[in-house]
C-alpha cells in the first residue's frame, strides 16, 4: 500500500473525509447548545429571558450577521427555485428547532435534552433518505437504529422509572427534533448548488420580516444575569450562524445520510459541557452508553450508502 494515502493531507483530500471532519466541528459548536440556552431561559425558580425571545433574537442577530457576510462575499441572490427550500430550511432551523428548545429547556436540565437529541440523527437520515434519493444499506440503518435505541435506552434509566414517561417538554424536544432533521436535509441539498454559508445566511434573512417584529416585542424587560446573556450569545453567533458554516458544508461533502450519523456523540458532548456550566452530573453509566454510541457511529461510517444517479453525472 502506497504510505502516502495514510498521510493526514491525503485523508483530507477526499471529500468524504472532509465532510465527516467539518461534520463533528459543527456538532461540537451545537453540543453547547442546550447548555448555553439552559443559561439564557433559566428555570422555573429562576427564570430569566422567555424561551420565545432567545429563538427568536437570536435569529434577529444572526441575520444582522448574515447580510454583513452575504455583501461582503458579493452573495448572488438565490434563484427563484432556491425560495422555497430555503423557506423550509428556515422553518426547521429558524423557527422550529430553536423554538421548540428555547421553551422546553426551562423544564429540564441539558442532560436530560440532550438525551432526546440522540433521536435526530436517525429523523436526519430518514428525511435526507427520502428527499436525496440516497439508499442506505441495511447495515447502516441497523446502527443507525442501534445508536437510537442506546439513547433512548439511557433515557429509561435516567428516568428511574419502568418506562420512559414523556412530559410536554420532552415532546416540544422530539418536535425540534423533527423540525432540525427537515431543515439540515434542505440545507444540505441546497448545499449542493450554493455556498453552504449562504444557505443559512439567506435563510435567516428571509425569516427577519417575521423575527425581527416578534424579537422586539418579546424582550426582556428586567435586569437579568450576565450568564443569560452570555448563553444569549453563544446561541445567537455560535449556534444559529458559525456552526451552519460547518455544518452545511459538511453534510454536502460528505453525505447528508452519512455525516448525519456524527450527530450521534452530540448528546454526550453536551452532557459533558453541561457539568462545568451548569453543575450537572455526569456518572459511569452516561459514560459507558457514550462510549457504546461512539462505536456505532464508527461502525455506520463504514457501512455502504448508495445513491441513484441523476441526469447531471450523464
Amino acid at each position: 500500500m502506497n504510505t502516502q494515502t495514510l498521510s493526514p493531507t491525503r485523508w483530507l483530500d477526499q471529500p468524504a473525509n472532509k465532510g465527516l471532519l467539518l461534520g463533528l466541528l459543527g456538532v461540537v459548536i451545537f453540543a453547547l447548545t442546550l447548555p448555553m440556552t439552559r443559561l439564557a431561559v433559566g428555570t422555573v425558580e429562576a427564570p430569566q429571558m422567555s424561551g420565545v425571545f432567545i429563538a427568536l433574537g437570536r435569529a434577529v442577530v444572526a441575520a444582522a450577521l448574515s447580510a454583513a457576510f452575504l455583501w461582503a462575499t458579493r452573495a448572488p441572490r438565490p434563484r427563484r427555485e432556491d425560495l422555497l427550500p430555503l423557506a423550509i430550511t428556515a422553518g426547521g432551523v429558524v423557527f422550529g428547532f430553536p423554538l421548540f428548545t428555547s421553551v422546553a429547556m426551562r423544564y429540564v436540565e441539558a442532560v436530560h435534552a440532550s438525551v432526546i437529541v440522540g433521536v435526530l440523527p436517525l429523523a436526519t437520515a430518514a428525511v435526507a433518505a427520502l428527499l436525496h434519493r440516497q439508499r442506505p444499506s441495511t447495515g447502516f440503518w441497523l446502527c443507525a437504529v442501534l445508536g437510537s435505541a442506546l439513547v433512548v435506552g439511557f433515557a429509561v434509566l435516567r428516568s428511574g422509572s419502568a418506562g420512559l414517561t414523556l412530559h410536554p417538554a420532552d415532546m416540544l424536544l422530539l418536535a425540534a427534533m423533527l423540525c432540525a432533521a427537515v431543515g439540515y436535509a434542505y440545507g444540505a441539498r441546497l448545499s449542493q448548488r450554493m455556498r453552504a454559508e449562504h444557505v443559512i445566511c439567506w435563510a435567516l434573512l428571509i425569516a427577519l420580516p417575521i423575527t425581527l417584529p416578534l424579537a422586539v416585542v418579546t424582550r426582556p424587560t428586567t435586569a437579568l444575569n450576565a450568564s443569560a446573556w452570555w448563553g444569549f450569545a453563544y446561541t445567537a453567533v455560535f449556534s444559529m450562524w458559525l456552526g451552519f458554516f460547518a455544518w452545511y458544508r459538511g453534510l454536502a461533502l460528505g453525505g447528508t445520510v452519512r455525516v448525519s450519523q456524527i450527530q450521534l456523540v452530540q448528546p454526550f458532548l453536551g452532557m459533558l459541557m453541561a457539568v462545568p456550566l451548569l453543575g450537572e452530573r455526569l456518572d459511569a453509566v452516561t459514560l459507558g452508553f457514550a462510549v457504546a454510541v461512539i462505536a456505532t457511529v464508527f461502525m455506520g461510517k463504514k457501512m455502504p450508502v448508495h445513491a441513484r444517479p441523476t441526469p447531471e453525472r450523464i
